[in-house]
Order: structure tokens, then C-alpha cells, then sequence
């Protein structure tokens, strides 16, 4: 059997956050998305191709859902979950109820990503969050006591009207409950959401570039200082607690992606689904191809997916690995790359790894730029 990674969809949540550009909704139609989801995945199952060495119930907000939906989930795969495997339920602190806890905790669910994103009540309200600090701490606790080990809390900074000495706060609070992992990053304005809007009207200001990376700058040292590794450039655990489902993200490595809208690479092949929750639902009612869209992942392609989502991480690329994926020398094709980029700052060379530099990381997006040329 094939070993890889699942992310499971479920697209709904209380309300929708002002910055969100994700495919989620305000629930609806749950029971009936649930039954279509788990016909999905029993086509992938049915096959008895796969192994899931980590699953990823993501969102929306999966824990707004019914405990028992979950479970249905759970149930249908948990044959097909490699032993000591990752499975990790992404939540928000308002969701997160004592009885709801212990029924993920005994389903085999052993990994939480809570969405705090901020400390101060001012600023969760300015960017559409309907918890409070309070409600994380609660349901954090909880957690713990039902005997999750591996919690993640997701932050945010580069918010509007946020200082550093808020992002600092917000870290130093955090750092003391010591989860095992914490995902820090910057805000980033889409169009299509309501925060954007209010940023180009001048009604809400967000930090400078400048501020934004003191805030990077900061996250590193005090993370640093209390013993989080990190690993990739928003990402920080204690040692042993890196997410390995997002590890197989930043390694190019295969998944599948089941519910409304996900995305899968499997077979040389990217491919995702149709976004709308009804669309989704009708057409696996009536046994119809639920795939939007296919691309063909050209070895160009691959090769430049896989540095830049190496480059990512800490340990960067390493040029063996490069060369058992492909069977050609990594340096044989991007030398002149390699050694502008060096030049210029921006790339470390060791051994057979390449990282980003401080000043590469700052630049991350120009210096992935030039692999793809």
C-alpha cells in the first residue's frame, strides 16, 4: 500500500472571518455533506491502494460540527490509518467544549490546532473572531486534561492596529501554557474579503513592512528562547512535535484531498473539487465526477515545487534527496542560480544542503522566483 496523507474538508463555520478567503461557509445542509463526504472517501478506500500515515480534518471550522459527524469519519478510515499515526482536527476556542474534547480524544484523534490568532479582545474583533483569550484558555485546559499531549495554537501579526508590543504579549502568554507547536503568521490581504476591503478604504491601518518583519524578527527570538525549534518559516514545536502532515506539503510528497473544494497530488497528477457544498453534494447523489479540474505535473514543474517548498524549511534542500527523485544533479541544473542567489545573500550552501538566509527568508518569494526560470 501506498502511504500518504489525507486532508479532509468540512467547510463550515459560525461566522466567517474578515480575512478569510477559504472555501467555508456558514453551516448548512451538515448531515447530508457528511454522508456525501464519506462516499467520497470510500471510492479512495475501495481501492485498498492507500495507507494514511496523517490525517488532516480541516476547515472552516470542523469542531462547529456535530461530535457524531466526526466520528462517522473516523470510523470509516481508521482502518486505514498507519499505527502512530498523525490525526489532527483544527478547531477555534468557542467550539471547544469539555464533552466534545473527550469524544476526539477516544475517536483516536491525537493532534489539535487551535485558531487563536490573537490575545487581545480588540483586536479579535477588528479581524472578525468570536472568541475571547478566556475561551481559548478553557478550552486549552481542557484539552490538556483529557490527555492531549500535541496541541498546536495558530497566531497571527501584521494585524490592523496591532503593536509589537501586542505580538509580544500575545507570545509571551502563549509560550507559558507551552503547546507543543505554534504556527506564526502574517497577515496576508485578499481581495475578496471584507478586511481588504476596509484596509484600501483607509478605515483600518495595518503595520508597515518594516513592523512586519521586527514582528518576524521577534517571534524568532522569543520562541527561540523558549525551546521552539523552527522548522519552517512560520512554524515553530518542541522537539519531536513538527506537523508531519504539513511535512508532507513542504517535501512535495503525495496526498489526497476529499470534501468541497480540496486539492490532491497523487499519480503525477494535481487535481480538486467542485467548491460549492450543494454542487458537491448533488453530484455525488447522483453518482457524478465531483473533479473540477485536472493538471498534469509536468518534471519542470515538480522540480521547481519541490526546491521552493524545501527552501521553506529549516533544513532546506538537500541535494542527494534531489537527485534519488529525479536522477539528475541538482547543481548541474540551477548552478548559475545557485551562485547569483549566494552572492547575493540569500542562499546558504553546506554540504549537500541549501537554506535560505536570514535575508533569504525576508526575500523567500523573489528567490523562489529564479528557480522557475
Amino acid at each position: 500500500m501506498k502511504e500518504i496523507g489525507l486532508y479532509i474538508h468540512i467547510p463550515f463555520c459560525k461566522k466567517k472571518c474578515l480575512y478569510c478567503d477559504f472555501n467555508s461557509y456558514i453551516i448548512h445542509e451538515e448531515d447530508n455533506y457528511i454522508d456525501s463526504l464519506c462516499k467520497e472517501i470510500n471510492a479512495y478506500l475501495s481501492a485498498n491502494k492507500y495507507r494514511f500515515k496523517t490525517v488532516f480534518i480541516g476547515g472552516g471550522t470542523p469542531t462547529v460540527i456535530k461530535c457524531k459527524n466526526i466520528g462517522k469519519i473516523m470510523d470509516l478510515i481508521s482502518s486505514f490509518i498507519k499505527k502512530d499515526g498523525e490525526i489532527t482536527i483544527e478547531c477555534n476556542p468557542e467550539t471547544l467544549k469539555e464533552n466534545s474534547i473527550n469524544e476526539y480524544y477516544k475517536m483516536g484523534i491525537n493532534r489539535l490546532s487551535i485558531g487563536l490568532q490573537a490575545k487581545q479582545k480588540e483586536l479579535l474583533k477588528t479581524i472578525g473572531r468570536i472568541h475571547s483569550y478566556e475561551d481559548f484558555l478553557s478550552g486549552y485546559s481542557m484539552a490538556r486534561e483529557q490527555g492531549f499531549e500535541n496541541i498546536n495554537v495558530d497566531l497571527m501579526f501584521s494585524l490592523p492596529n496591532q503593536t509589537i508590543k501586542m505580538w509580544e504579549e500575545t507570545l509571551l502568554n502563549v509560550c507559558s501554557l507551552e503547546p507543543t507547536h505554534i504556527s506564526c503568521y502574517s497577515l496576508i490581504l485578499e481581495e475578496s474579503t471584507p478586511l481588504y476591503k476596509l484596509v484600501k478604504s483607509g478605515e483600518l491601518t495595518i503595520p508597515d513592512e518594516d513592523t512586519d518583519r521586527n514582528m518576524y524578527y521577534l517571534t524568532e527570538e522569543i520562541l527561540g528562547y523558549r525551546g521552539y525549534k523552527q522548522y519552517e518559516i512560520s512554524n515553530y514545536a518542541k522537539e519531536g512535535y513538527e506537523c508531519k502532515h504539513n511535512l508532507i506539503y513542504w517535501k512535495n510528497e503525495e496526498y489526497i484531498g476529499v470534501g468541497a473544494g480540496s486539492h490532491s497530488r497523487l499519480d503525477s497528477k494535481r487535481f480538486w473539487n467542485v467548491r460549492g457544498v450543494r454542487e458537491y453534494i448533488s453530484k455525488l447523489d447522483s453518482n457524478e465526477d465531483i473533479i473540477e479540474g485536472y493538471e498534469d505535473i509536468c518534471e519542470k514543474e515538480d522540480m521547481w515545487e519541490t526546491i521552493f517548498l524545501n527552501l521553506r524549511l529549516n533544513e532546506g534542500l538537500n541535494i542527494d534527496d534531489f537527485y534519488n527523485r529525479y536522477g539528475k544533479g541538482f547543481m548541474d541544473i540551477y548552478e548559475d542560480v545557485v551562485v547569483r542567489l549566494k552572492s547575493d545573500g540569500l542562499l546558504n550552501v553546506r554540504e549537500k544542503n541549501i537554506t535560505l538566509t536570514k535575508r533569504g527568508k525576508d526575500l523567500a518569494n523573489e528567490v523562489f522566483i529564479k528557480f522557475s526560470k
